[in-house]
Parts: structure tokens; sequence; C-alpha cells
């Protein structure tokens, strides 16, 4: 199995495989606390050097991750929590968090396929104001300071012709954000943290990376500005999931019962474009892109 690369987004999967002597060695801190009244696991893993960089194979940069385990219950309230506590987590990153800005909010993915349609949905349900604040001034909302908020949905370039970079670095031509925030699905490492995971980084993000499907880079080298990434993983990789079958019955055998080798590894090359997500996908990604345009409109007003 070792030379399967398994495949995830997730900051905290990848540190979960660096022993903790690697982690100090290698410029990588990282905070773990519960939020007990709202049944939330908070972990922040900070990447303060290209050491621990290439170790973790992500930019260098802070990665807050919500772990969730009730978030695919249909639970109004709890959502709400949730949307408020991911609003805090959003501004603890956010470039001044407290002034007046313009901020560009982006949904990536493509809306036909249910797995990839969080950004759109996001997007669909956010609280959009530049065109308002721009035609009639902030009186029309009644108040002295706010955000000015807009939003895009660049589409996939099977559909456009055009890298969803080269249209958001246009519209940022155009537009002039004082910052960029990227909502997109992403690829865990392990079933249990899919549709009950958000991760939010400061680091930016790249298009299609969760399916392998490498496009040009959204952050600031790029865009000019400050680019912040919110994700949720909405599949996994099926060779993932095959391997750790296989890897718990191992253990489970004798060591002269132990036959997965080369036919194992072959079945991984095989898998390794296919994926996987929960039957009930679509209701998911529609409460999801719903519970996150919640924390970004609670996160952008002032």
């Amino acid at each position: 199995m070792s030379c399967f690369q398994v495949r995830t987004d997730l900051a905290l999967e990848a540190r979960e495989s660096i022993g903790k002597a690697e982690e100090e060695l290698r410029g990588i801190s990282v905070e773990e606390y519960d939020k007990e009244e709202i049944q939330v696991h908070i972990t922040r893993v900070v990447i303060s050097s290209k050491n621990g960089a290439k170790a973790m194979n992500k930019p260098m940069g802070n990665y807050i991750t919500l772990e969730a385990p009730a978030m695919q219950e249909a639970d109004e309230d709890y959502h709400r929590e949730i949307s408020e506590e991911l609003a805090r987590q959003i501004k603890s990153i956010l470039p001044g968090a407290d002034e007046e800005q313009s901020i560009l909010v982006v949904g990536l993915g493509n809306r036909d396929v249910t797995a990839d349609a969080l950004g759109p949905g996001v997007v669909d349900n956010l609280f959009v104001t530049r065109h308002i604040v721009r035609e009639y001034g902030k009186a029309a909302y009644s108040k002295e300071r706010m955000n000015m908020v807009s939003g895009i949905v660049p589409g996939v370039m099977a559909a456009t012709g055009m890298e969803a970079a080269e249209i958001v670095k246009g519209v940022v031509e155009q537009t002039k954000p004082d910052l960029i925030l990227v909502v997109d699905a992403l690829a865990a490492r392990s079933t249990k943290r899919l549709n009950r995971t958000i991760q939010v980084t400061d680091t930016g993000i790249q298009p299609g990376s969760g399916v392998g499907n490498h496009r040009n880079a959204l952050t600031r080298d790029n865009l000019g500005v400050p680019v912040i990434a919110v994700g949720v993983p909405t599949v996994v990789d099926a060779a993932t999931i095959v391997v750790d079958a296989i890897e718990k019955l191992q253990k489970e055998l004798p060591e002269k019962d132990r036959l997965f080798g080369t036919d194992s590894i072959r079945t991984m090359s095989e898998l390794n474009n296919m994926y996987v997500t929960g039957k009930n996908i679509d209701e998911i990604v529609k409460r999801l892109s719903f519970t996150i345009s919640e924390a970004l409109n609670i996160a952008f007003e002032l």
C-alpha cells in the first residue's frame, strides 16, 4: 500500500499523518479545543515554515477546522449556532474585519454536479449589497457603516472555456475588491468527516484539487488581494475507502494470512479517479450552503 497516495484537502488530516516531534521540528503548530455547548471540535493548524509546508503539502498559513458530527441533521437552531461559530472563526483571520471593505465572494463548483454545487449554493443565499450601496449609498440600509458584498459563480472550464482564476482575475481588475472569499467543495481522507467538517484558511485555494483536477490557484499572489477559502468535504476518494478496509482487515488477520499485495495496489490505481458521496447529498448540500451563507452574512456585518 505504500505506493498509494491518499488524497485530502483538509490540513487537519494532513497533520494527522505527521508525528508530534516532526511537527515541532518543521514549524507546524496545532491548537485544539471543544465547544461543548454546540458539540463542535475546533482545530487550528498553523504552518509557519517552508519545511512545514513541504511536509504537509499545503501552503504556509492558518487552517481552522470545525468538526460538527450533528451538522448533517436537519436542525435549524443547531445550524444557526454553527453559522455563528463559523462567522467568529472567519473574522479571526479576516484582514480588516472591523473596517469597511469591498468583499467579493466566489462560489466555485459545478451546479449540475450535486456534490460540487456547494459554492454556487452559497452565493445564491448570500446577502449582496455592492450594487445598492453604489447606487443609493449606505442610507438605503439605514446604516452608517457596512461592507460592500458582491458574488460571482464562475462555473467550470468545461462549460465556459475559461479557467475560474481567469474569470475571477478579470472581475477583480474591474471591481477592485479589498478581499476575496472563496467557497468550494473539498475531498476528505476519512468518511467520518464527510459533510460534517468545515475548513477555513487564509491561503486561498486551487479549484478542482479535491478530485485531482488541478486548475490555476486563487491566491493573494495570483490575484493581488487577500484570499480566504471556506470548504466542506463532500466526497471521499473511493481508493481511500478500500485502503482503509484492507488495512483494518490486515490488522485483524494473522500475519501468515495477509495476502494483500500487488493485486490490491492494482485495484487502487483503477479506483483512483472514482469518488464517493452520501446518498442524501442533495439535501445536505442545500442545507450546508445556507449554513455557510448565513455565516458569511454574519461575518461581514459591521
